[in-house]
């Protein structure tokens, strides 16, 4: 639609974790839980260019998953509950903690990409270095 130069510099936090478009900061980056739409509704930014692979499911393993783990092992050998406790108090935890940040992340890492300007890499074979010797 318009050119990038029309468009203020947004902060990648602020409409990341607020799943909006890292453009114009009012389009919607998901149409449901976690997928993405193709373009912004707004100012019809294409979302080709984001690519997060597995990056917010290695931040909720690595700073969520894992500490919720070691609370219910923690619960469990301190108190010794019976198991049906578990379903009630770790199984709860561990869902709110692993689930929830999943979405924010993930625009999180777009709105990054985005206002970095990171693409997929790519082979430039023209711009080799020159080898003049015998």
């Amino acid at each position: 639609m318009g050119h990038e130069a029309h468009w203020p510099t947004l902060s990648p936090s602020n409409t990341g974790l607020r799943g909006r478009c890292p453009r114009c900061g009012q389009g919607h980056l998901f149409e449901g839980f976690l997928s993405m739409k193709p373009s912004c509704e707004v100012c019809g930014l294409d979302y080709g260019f984001a690519d997060p692979a597995d990056g917010p499911a290695f931040f909720v393993v690595c700073f969520a998953c894992v500490p919720s783990v070691a609370l219910a092992v923690l619960i469990e050998a301190i108190y010794q509950p019976p198991f049906w406790m578990h379903f009630f108090t770790s199984l709860p935890f561990l869902l709110l903690t692993c689930i929830l940040p999943l979405r924010p992340l993930k625009g999180w890492l777009l709105s990054n990409q985005y206002f970095d300007k990171a693409e997929h890499g790519k082979l430039d074979r023209n711009s080799g270095l020159r080898r003049d010797g015998p």
